[in-house]
């Protein structure tokens, strides 16, 4: 039910268009989730969401407190075509998850994913919608087996994340963001390129 009435401040006004937010995006998802819908749960202007939040996926990286933009960077990588992508990922992804702001959040992240299905919900639609979509969808890639190569993907950078940045399992933990992306690239790639066969239901 919509709440009505004026909020006293800015904050409070933004706070309850997150709020709002992530409520939506893990009931509806990212895609079934409209700012006309999340501006009247949290009973303001849709507008007033445009306002403080911009786009869409913009409300939707705040709402998870992702402190980058893959809007921003997965173009750049796949500017330069299917060859190399897969190391291409894999060393943007340890760049951002080494630096402070990105590995703190992105830890959080996925601990609170492991715990709470509501995170994971959302987890899931971020990795879908924000990433993998915008790293598949450019490719000269059989529709079909976009689904099964997106969660082969996804498989390998989240067990990474794991493995590396929360359970800091040594020689990976320490390892230079280079030798990473060298070992684990190929294998991204290979989901990415080579031929698959979708998963049976």
């Amino acid at each position: 039910m919509a709440r009505t009435g004026r909020r006293p401040g800015r904050q409070d006004t933004k706070e309850a268009i997150l709020a709002a937010a992530r409520e939506a995006f893990a009931e509806k998802g990212f895609d079934g989730a409209s700012i006309r819908y999340i501006a009247t749960s949290a009973g303001v202007d849709p507008a007033l969401v445009h306002h403080y939040f911009g786009t869409k996926d913009q409300l939707f990286l705040a709402a998870m407190n992702i402190p980058m933009d893959p809007g921003k960077i997965i173009p750049q990588l796949a500017a330069s075509g299917m060859d190399g992508l897969g190391e291409r990922l894999v060393r943007t992804f340890v760049g951002i998850w080494d630096s402070p702001v990105g590995g703190s959040a992105g830890v959080a992240l996925l601990r609170s994913a492991v715990r709470h299905e509501f995170a994971a919900r959302m987890l899931r639609e971020f990795i879908t919608t924000q990433i993998m979509r915008r790293v598949l969808s450019n490719l000269p890639l059989d529709p079909a087996e976009v689904p099964t190569r997106a969660s082969l993907v996804a498989s390998q950078i989240l067990g990474l994340a794991a493995m590396r940045y929360v359970i800091k399992l040594e020689p990976l933990a320490s390892a230079a963001p280079e030798a990473v992306a060298a070992a684990i690239g190929p294998t991204i790639q290979r989901y990415i390129s080579e031929p698959i066969k979708p998963f049976e239901s």
